[in-house]
């Protein structure tokens, strides 16, 4: 009989899933999102309303990533619930924090925490939120007064979430609030996040010394379209190097790239700001040369033909399933960081709605995770996104990421078969042949390769 096949994972790797405040909780009715929802700019039509319910029972789906042995959880906690007026602590929000925190603690589960995820006070944003330099100073203090009340509970934080995505879909693309079109304003946006980060990071480092502190930045690959055209090569790397690269230099060196640093000052300290880099992977685009598209750099972006690809989104953003690019970003953001911090995948994940696609893409993703560890990357934890289906920003409920169905109007769960598959790859803390033959036997050989004694037969 045949050895089975694996890919283990190291000892203490982190497995869980990755959440937000908004998109879980409900009744979050005092940030700048759930404004944009009443504006009538959710594609769907739809509001968050009470979304996965979070807010009066997130323990409910606590246990049932304990029951997939999940050892970590990532959530994000609510500013405009915090602070719902400039100054003024709501006490009792703060105290829910807590419970949810202790449930996760007597779980097992080592909670991470975002302390922003795209969602701010109302009260903020009519004060320019980060398009202004001197907003920080609130943000800081908001920072400092979570982790001084929680650091009993928690000692492993994301600052920022995604802040490129933030700055250009919210000012240069206008999708996200407040829905501007400037890319200067954009770019002034991000710097003053990254800011922030650097900012929040010695806070926070001050009062909990051994806390892990760090970022996640959104990584979307975009090669040329046809491999042979130099124009195609020349636009692509224009948007990839400005919205993956130029971030990732300003978080580390506190500067942009040139030109963009011609455009802000440094970031004081901002060389290491952080303990590991998050890093959020979903998908690639092909980018050809149109002259025609002079606000994307002259790149026009489109799916590779035949792809196995998400399901489509109301904004198009969700594209192609693409493993190989979960090796390409981490060994990119290895190498242009020296090495010298772990990584953290603090999310991956995929929209199927019927759950036909998402095993194998989770399978095979994890093969090029295990891959980039052989290759001595340290790569330290997994995320997926997300635990159960939310409430997916401007598309409202239309897309569907979850491991676990849910029916937003009755908050029936039921768990989908890559839930069970998880399960199984937590439990393990690897990847096995019996995992792949039986969730995604498809991905047998891109996973493991073809068995020695096929190899021989094709002598």
């Amino acid at each position: 009989m045949a050895k089975q096949r694996e890919l283990r994972f190291p000892k203490g790797f982190l497995w869980g899933t990755a959440s937000s405040s908004h998109q879980c909780e409900g009744g979050n009715v005092n940030n700048q999102w759930y404004r944009w929802e009443q504006q009538g700019h959710i594609l769907s039509g739809e509001e968050c309303g009470q979304a996965a319910n979070w807010w009066e029972n997130a323990e409910q789906d606590f246990e049932l990533a304990e029951q997939m042995e999940n050892n970590a959880l990532r959530l994000s906690l609510e500013w405009s619930r915090i602070e719902p007026r400039e100054g003024i602590w709501d006490s009792s929000a703060l105290e829910r924090y807590r419970e949810m925190l202790q449930d996760l603690r007597r779980r097992n589960m080592t909670p991470v925490v975002t302390l922003h995820h795209f969602t701010e006070p109302l009260w903020f944003a009519e004060r320019g939120g980060f398009a202004r330099g001197e907003n920080v100073r609130y943000f800081l203090r908001y920072v400092n007064y979570v982790t001084q009340a929680l650091k009993d509970l928690c000692d492993f934080w994301v600052t920022l979430n995604e802040p490129n995505v933030y700055a250009v879909q919210g000012y240069q693309m206008g999708e996200f609030p407040p829905g501007e079109r400037d890319l200067l304003r954009a770019l002034r946006v991000l710097h003053n996040l990254m800011r922030a980060h650097v900012e929040a990071f010695y806070a926070i480092r001050l009062h909990q010394p051994q806390a892990r502190i760090g970022y996640c930045l959104h990584y979307r690959l975009f090669d040329p379209a046809f491999f042979l055209s130099p124009l195609d090569h020349a636009v692509a790397g224009v948007q990839d190097s400005y919205f993956n690269w130029n971030a990732l230099k300003l978080a580390e060196e506190g500067r942009y790239a040139f030109p963009w640093n011609l455009l802000t000052s440094g970031i004081r300290r901002a060389a290491g700001a952080r303990d590991y880099h998050g890093v959020n992977y979903y998908t690639r685009e092909l980018v050809s040369f149109d002259p025609g598209a002079a606000s994307d750099a002259f790149g026009r972006r489109s799916v590779r033909p035949g792809a196995v690809c998400n399901d489509e989104g109301l904004d198009g953003h969700f594209g192609e399933i693409y493993p190989e690019g979960m090796y390409r970003v981490l060994y990119d953001v290895y190498r242009r960081t020296r090495g010298n911090k772990p990584l953290y995948i603090s999310e991956n994940g995929f929209c199927d709605a019927r759950d036909d696609r998402r095993p194998a893409a989770i399978l095979e993703h994890l093969a090029q995770a295990h891959r980039a560890i052989q290759d001595g990357i340290p790569v330290k934890g997994y995320f997926y996104w997300s635990l159960v289906d939310n409430f997916e920003w401007n598309n409202g409920w239309h897309v569907r990421f979850g491991l676990i169905d849910l029916d937003p109007r009755t908050q029936r769960r039921t768990p989908r078969r890559s839930a069970s598959m998880f399960g199984e790859i937590c439990r393990a803390n690897a990847i096995t042949e019996e995992i792949v033959a039986r969730y995604a036997p498809n991905a047998l050989e891109s996973i493991f390769g073809p068995r020695e004694e096929l190899q021989h037969l094709h002598v």
